[in-house]
């Protein structure tokens, strides 16, 4: 059995009127053989989401108002690093993110500051069409070339990060929507992080209504490309913690 790359992981759960899913998540993540606390970071939501994640047994960091998911995960960096962990890890609180993946994303940090559990990796069947899927592709293009690494989903929120990737993403990790995935991402690679992908299978929402509709599927390209752009202008992270490699090296 290999030793994993961390010894406290903490698993970040933000969630947004998440009442009829978030209960099954955590009890799905706890029940798991290896050990995970999690957070989850009631968003604002008007529902019970935060009763129903504690009595499910999560600890839950209540913000006053909703500040979308890039918000929230800060939130979440930021009480992982006061709470001395060295692993963190981005699970939906939906059911999308499969509890039994964690242990693989996480594994991948033994030789990366940051890994993204990857849809379009030939494992699963998610499957994404018409204007979503062609700025998928072009963004992970961009990106890939950016960190001299094949990355095929660079838009996947199931994300785990070791202690220089929490640096990283405390320092710089916007709220706006599109921003916590592919700004963070574009400023931690020119920021010296290593970025890699371990291939998941995802899972249909376990609540909750989807929001895709060919309307909202152009605007996420046009989006897309906008903060790709807009990454691309960001200041480097000044991160004294040194990566995965350079420790080996």
């Amino acid at each position: 059995m290999s030793i994993p790359p961390y010894t406290r992981a903490l698993v970040i759960m933000p969630a947004w009127n998440e009442a009829e899913s978030v209960g099954n998540t955590v009890r799905e993540v706890l029940a798991l053989s290896e050990t995970y606390d999690v957070l989850v970071v009631n968003d604002g939501s008007q529902d019970n989401t935060a009763a129903v994640a504690r009595e499910a047994g999560a600890v839950v960091l209540d913000l006053p108002f909703n500040l979308g998911v890039g918000g929230a995960m800060r939130a979440g960096f930021k009480y992982a690093k006061r709470n001395g962990y060295d692993a963190v890890i981005q699970v939906d609180a939906d059911g999308q993110h499969d509890p039994k993946e964690i242990s693989r994303v996480l594994a991948a940090l033994a030789d990366a500051d940051i890994a993204i559990g990857a849809r379009f990796a030939e494992r699963g069947t998610y499957k994404v069409t018409g204007p979503r899927r062609w700025a998928m592709v072009l963004l992970a293009k961009v990106i890939s070339g950016l960190a001299h690494t094949r990355l095929t989903d660079v838009t996947s929120g199931f994300k785990a990060a070791n202690r220089r990737g929490i640096d990283q993403f405390i320092d710089h990790y916007p709220a706006e929507y599109l921003g916590d995935t592919i700004d963070s991402l574009v400023v931690a690679i020119r920021s010296g992080c290593v970025i890699t992908q371990v291939p998941v299978e995802m899972r249909a929402r376990q609540g909750g209504t989807p929001s895709h509709n060919p309307l909202k599927s152009a605007i996420y390209l046009g989006r897309s490309v906008f903060a790709l752009l807009f990454a691309l202008t960001r200041r480097r992270s000044q991160i004294q913690t040194p990566s995965p490699q350079l420790e080996s090296a």
